[in-house]
């Protein structure tokens, strides 16, 4: 089931990536093409500011994947909501208070980036500013919102969403140059209505009833928002770390080639972050599915996913990475149309940035994981050495001996090193060399179960629920359990499961269910999880023939806890009952 998640995820994830960087590329290619290279520099010296609403974004809206995949995972929907109407109300103040500080600061904010106190390039750059963090609520909210789209299985809509804000964005920009000549100021308000727009396409579905997540202002807790802030930190850190490494990136290539170098910059920042969405479309699957499989002490479950993801991370790098090699040219025409050494430096930038693809991917997967197994000072401080230390430092020393050329190896040289250290710490860790999804894990040694008190069994029909009524029925009389005990297991196992597959499993589909038994201590806890249609036993229980089912009535008395959460297009069922000798 692990893998079919993973399927559905990645390409919803991978696109949901582009909700920021899309309008960023566009604006890019549209100001390269209209408006000429002086406003590509003072497009690419705005960036470090644009990348800053980016990083509280992210900040809210990885918190809300720690956070809600913790109560997820632990099967409490109360919980989530107070995680949804924590941060959809953190994310309005915040978007608003900052975006009003830029519109008051934005000539010493541009002077700061580089863009000196005056002249053409200083007027360009704080124009930008101001028609783009107009949109900062839209923006902000497009990060945050997509978390909770993915954990309601609304991918479809979000794909509809970005459809929606890259269209508007053409049309605006478009619109912007051609009829109402509104320069750099026309382009940043083009890309603030965009996401305004893809903003009122999701809003129907979080204004319905059928949103699997309630606001209530009662649900806004200080409790929670500590909790987003904390989970969202090691994000903080890995888009403060790209904020910085531009902001020093622009210095460096404005001493070494000038405005020219800057704007080739520009133009790759914008390739390279729509390439790299493919790395934070495998960031955002490990985060939350390694979230809800920690707080389940899902330990197989983990090596699965480290297993899967590596294995996409490898080839989707290879891939991007040799597409971008091959048609840097191409994509590089796409911003600058006309020959000459922009356009030359630009096009060594890709080829030289692809190098980096694959390893930024697989510690894509790996950081992220490890923030939702709760190592989040590892989270952290991968994020900074990758995210600006090493690259930086890359760029500075090559810089000396082969110019422009020599900061294009920031990337590559970069994220090879940080992979390379990420190993030899894992290494250092474990006390041997080794490749195995169990060694980069680094769990504790306590966690979760040992293999002789867990049970996992894979339902897809009903000659297959008879098995596993039988084995559940073995494996409890080997752990010394009563024959009443042995009966009470059994009798979850064989109602719930068969409800599943008599009701649930549509005709000519093939539907899961797969039933995870864990002993542990003085609890036995039983996992259900289906891709049926939603159904929630325990709020709510169907007539039948005007009577409650007695199999799931019994099954809720037994229970001594028991909790649903629809999530992620899945049925989660947790029933949890008292070791009995």
């Amino acid at each position: 089931m692990i893998r079919k998640l993973i399927r559905q995820m990645l390409a919803a994830q991978t696109l949901s990536a582009l909700t920021v960087s899309l309008c960023l590329l566009i604006d890019n290619i549209m100001i390269c093409r209209f408006l000429g290279v002086q406003a590509t520099a003072a497009y690419g010296l705005a960036n470090p500011v644009l990348l800053a609403i980016g990083a509280i974004g992210a900040l809210l809206a990885a918190g809300v994947q720690v956070t809600c995949s913790k109560s997820l995972g632990s099967g409490s929907k109360e919980e989530t909501d107070r995680g949804y109407s924590s941060a959809l109300a953190l994310m309005v103040g915040i978007s608003a208070v900052f975006m009003a500080l830029v519109l008051i600061l934005r000539d010493p904010l541009s002077t700061i980036m580089g863009a000196g106190r005056e002249g053409e390039l200083f007027d360009m750059t704080r124009d930008y500013l101001a028609g783009f963090i107009i949109g900062a609520p839209g923006s902000m909210g497009a990060l945050v919102l997509v978390p909770f789209l993915q954990m309601a299985g609304q991918s479809n809509l979000l794909i509809v969403a970005v459809l929606v804000m890259t269209v508007t964005d053409v049309g605006f920009d478009l619109l912007s140059v051609l009829v109402f000549h509104g320069g750099m100021f026309g382009m940043g308000l083009a890309s603030s209505l965009s996401y305004y727009a893809a903003m009122l396409v999701t809003l129907g579905y979080f204004l319905s009833k059928k949103c699997v997540f309630s606001f209530s202002f009662k649900n806004i807790s200080g409790k929670k928002i500590r909790e987003l802030f904390v989970g969202g930190v090691p994000a903080l850190f890995s888009m403060a770390s790209s904020v910085a490494l531009v902001f020093i990136l622009n210095k460096i290539l404005l001493a070494v080639g000038g405005s020219d170098a800057v704007a080739a910059y520009t133009v790759l920042a914008g390739i390279g972050n729509a390439s790299n969405c493919i790395t934070t479309g495998v960031g955002g699957v490990s985060l939350t599915l390694s979230g809800i499989l920690y707080h389940e002490e899902d330990q197989t479950g983990l090596k699965e996913l480290l297993k899967l993801l590596t294995r996409c991370a490898v080839l989707l790098g290879a891939v991007m990475g040799a597409l971008l090699t091959v048609f840097a040219p191409l994509f590089v025409r796409i911003f600058l149309s006309e020959p000459g050494p922009v356009q030359d430096l630009t096009i060594l930038g890709v080829r030289l940035f692809s190098l980096g693809l694959m390893p930024c991917c697989v510690i894509g997967a790996l950081k992220n994981l490890y923030q939702g197994t709760e190592r989040v000072t590892l989270t952290e401080a991968i994020s900074v050495m990758e995210g600006v230390a090493l690259p930086a430092l890359a760029a500075l020393l090559f810089s000396r001996f082969w110019g422009v050329t020599g900061v294009w190896l920031f990337f590559g040289v970069g994220e090879a090193l940080a992979l390379l250290c990420i190993a030899v710490f894992v290494w250092k860790k474990n006390g041997n060399i080794s490749l195995s999804a169990q060694s980069f894990l680094l769990l504790k040694k306590d966690f979760g179960v040992e293999p002789k008190n867990l049970l996992e069994m894979d339902i897809q029909s009903l000659q297959d629920v008879k098995g596993a009524v039988a084995s559940a029925e073995s494996f409890c009389r080997i752990h010394g359990q009563s024959a009443k005990m042995c009966n009470h297991i059994a009798l979850c196992i064989e109602e719930m499961a068969s409800n599943t597959v008599q009701h649930g499993f549509a005709e000519g589909k093939k539907n899961h269910l797969s039933i995870r038994v864990q002993h542990k201590q003085d609890r036995w806890v039983l996992r259900f999880r289906d891709d049926c249609q939603a159904f929630d036993p325990v709020s709510y229980v169907p007539k039948e023939n005007g009577k409650e089912p007695l199999g799931i009535r019994l099954v809720m008395a037994m229970a001594d806890d028991i909790r649903y959460t629809y999530s992620l297009n899945l049925n989660n069922l947790t029933i949890k009952l008292q070791a009995k000798h």
